[in-house]
């Protein structure tokens, strides 16, 4: 018995960091972490080096999967387009993110509104310059929108099988300048009065249901503070929540139908 005992090896010591290790592989292979973050991710190791391993790691991660597996020749190069929907989308990163920053300190009333705008540009660090960035932004959106729409127009890139893309790139730009026009009331000055007086009537002339439109669109029978409100709400909340849906859909259909327009 006591020979028995002799030969046992002796336990092996481990190391804190060999420990750690251990415990970290053990976490790895659990079934948690294995459910939770899929293969490819950077918090768990990647497939083998193959075609068909490289499209798994495109489809289970996110960012990757923004991108096609391959991607044709004549979408990488550089032209004199731009890549105007590119830039069109980042010209809305930079609306909202100026657009957030602004709402901390605009307040829609009709007595607050004019003076809020005033107090950013005086008061407020970096409030002109934010401003300035937001406005500017919307004007090269609806030219870069608009360049993008004629673009596909002039190549023809809404063929069979992008007729229904270019639908819903019809209606992006429609919402664009939706956005850009409900933004114009909102510093409550003499332009924007009269610029929603004049858009209001229009809208008040539409056959059937005009004068509801115009009810609705002013909240009462006159421009008052319903009206801004309004305007504001539409602003800030109902066209921009609508845009990110159909520019969802909007590249998803690129996806679909063959990646960035050219020869199919």
């Amino acid at each position: 018995m006591a020979r028995r005992l002799e030969e046992r090896p002796p336990k092996e010591r481990r190391t804190p960091g060999q420990v750690a290790k251990k415990q970290w592989d053990f976490i790895h292979g659990s079934q948690f972490w294995t459910s939770v973050f899929r293969p490819g991710s950077i918090f768990r190791k990647g497939y083998t080096d193959s075609p068909r391993n490289r499209s798994y790691v495109i489809m289970n991660n996110v960012l990757f999967h923004l991108h096609p597996v391959k991607v044709k020749r004549h979408a990488v190069k550089v032209s004199y387009t731009l890549c105007l929907g590119g830039l069109s989308f980042f010209l809305f990163i930079i609306l909202t993110v100026t657009g957030i920053f602004l709402m901390f300190f605009y307040r829609p009333t009709a007595a607050s509104a004019w003076q809020s705008i005033q107090t950013l540009h005086t008061a407020v660090t970096f409030g002109l310059l934010v401003r300035n960035m937001h406005r500017w932004a919307a004007h090269l959106m609806v030219l870069s929108v608009f360049l993008h729409m004629a673009r596909v127009f002039y190549h023809g890139a809404y063929k069979p099988p992008r007729e229904f893309n270019w639908v819903i790139g019809v209606i992006l730009l429609t919402l664009t300048l939706l956005l850009s026009f409900t933004g114009y009331l909102l510093p409550w000055d003499q332009l924007s009065l009269w610029a929603v007086t004049v858009g209001t009537n229009m809208m008040g002339y539409t056959p059937v249901f005009g004068s509801q439109v115009r009810f609705v669109l002013l909240g009462g029978v006159e421009i008052g503070d319903n009206t801004l409100l309004r305007w504001y709400v539409l602003h800030v909340l109902m066209l921009p929540f609508v845009i990110v849906i159909f520019m969802a859909v909007h590249f998803w259909r690129v996806r679909k139908d063959g990646g960035i327009s050219g020869p199919l």
